[in-house]
């Protein structure tokens, strides 16, 4: 019932020794704890694959321009070693490696880095320059006490574009960014190109990325 094996049990029966029950279940309840925060990371992306796939479902034609609210929603990533946008998916590829490696450096699974976006700085955005700023994972509220050095995105408005092709980012960041001027919405944070979601599966000849590219906005003003 605590788990033990026979070779255990045998062993303990054969040296009578207290000291090795108390090893052996000790090893055995660091080996439990492994297990459930294991099995609560699968359970988090699970829930959050669920929530991507309904969100695609309901999500505006592509193209379309919303205003949403987004809750609060943390981060942790590293800074953009190269400028992906000034050459092809293939960098950027290289990006999301390198911050899944990271992960498994710090102990976490790949299943952590499933929710992923990208930064480019408000000023940056505002000018028209894409220059790729962060690379990170969207955390799951449960997982930040692991991570103390995540970041905090906070709740508000977001002007939002949907599209499902990673080659067609900047034209429709572009769009936003004008959609913007256009109703007089202040960009008040850095913008963010989300991926909710990827269905190779249905298609093994290109990338099927379904994106969020979004900027916080508020409203009034000149």
């Amino acid at each position: 019932q605590l788990g033990m094996s026979l070779a255990e049990i045998a062993d303990i029966l054969e040296k009578e020794d207290i000291t090795l029950v108390e090893t052996i279940l000790i090893r055995k309840n660091e080996q439990l704890h492994r297990q459930m925060r294991e099995l609560r990371a699968r359970h988090n992306a699970v829930e959050r694959a669920i929530a991507s796939v309904e969100r695609y479902r309901k999500s505006p034609t592509k193209g379309t321009i919303a205003l949403e609210y987004i809750d609060r929603r943390y981060l942790w990533g590293l800074p953009c070693r190269d400028n992906f946008y000034d050459t092809d998916i293939y960098a950027y590829e290289r990006e999301l490696m390198h911050l899944r490696q990271s992960l498994m450096e710090r102990g976490f699974s790949h299943i952590h880095s499933y929710a992923t976006g990208t930064s480019i700085s408000k000023e940056n955005f505002l000018a028209g320059r894409f220059e790729a700023k962060d690379v990170f994972v969207f955390l799951d509220y449960r997982d930040v006490e692991h991570f103390r050095d995540s970041a905090v995105l906070d709740s508000g408005m977001y002007a939002c574009i949907y599209l499902d092709r990673y080659d067609d980012e900047i034209g429709y960041a572009s769009r936003l960014l004008e959609a913007c001027r256009s109703n007089r919405w202040q960009i008040g944070g850095d913008y963010i190109c989300e991926v909710l979601t990827e269905f190779n599966v249905f298609d093994s000849n290109r990338r099927n990325m379904f994106l969020r590219l979004q900027v916080p906005v508020t409203f009034g003003g000149g």
